[in-house]
């Protein structure tokens, strides 16, 4: 017995994880480019660059939205290691290196690929 797949059921699956793609490479577009004018700004303002990490991105990020007892969760944890590290000491080091603008904008990169992606195999099945 062999399963065959039904092209409605595929094409709503690629539409599906084509619009989450759409989503997040739209949506961290937008904060890449938020990020950057925050930064251009500040820089004419004050004449100093200032630098944003992954590090301080999720930190603030987590802490606004997601983090309502500060004391309990795996949110609590993460931040709580995003402030004081005792292990993945490395991984810590490359977040606060990291720009946020930089990581922002491979995500939006890779969102985009995949709405794309899912965009053609649609167009594909439906051509042929």
């Amino acid at each position: 017995m062999s399963t065959v797949a039904i092209p409605g059921r595929r094409d709503t699956a690629l539409k599906v994880v084509g619009v989450g793609g759409a989503i997040l490479g739209y949506g961290c577009l937008a904060a890449f480019l938020y990020v950057i004018g925050v930064q251009i700004y500040r820089w004419f303002r004050e004449g100093e660059w200032i630098h944003f990490g992954v590090n301080e991105g999720l930190r603030v990020g987590l802490s606004r939205c997601c983090l309502k007892d500060p004391d309990s969760g795996w949110v609590a944890a993460l931040v709580h290691w995003l402030d004081t590290p005792v292990d993945w000491l490395g991984l810590h080091q490359v977040l606060e290196v990291l720009p946020a603008s930089l990581a922002l904008f491979a995500l939006s990169i890779l969102g985009n690929s995949v709405f794309i992606y899912c965009r053609d195999r649609i167009g594909e099945h439906k051509g042929s």
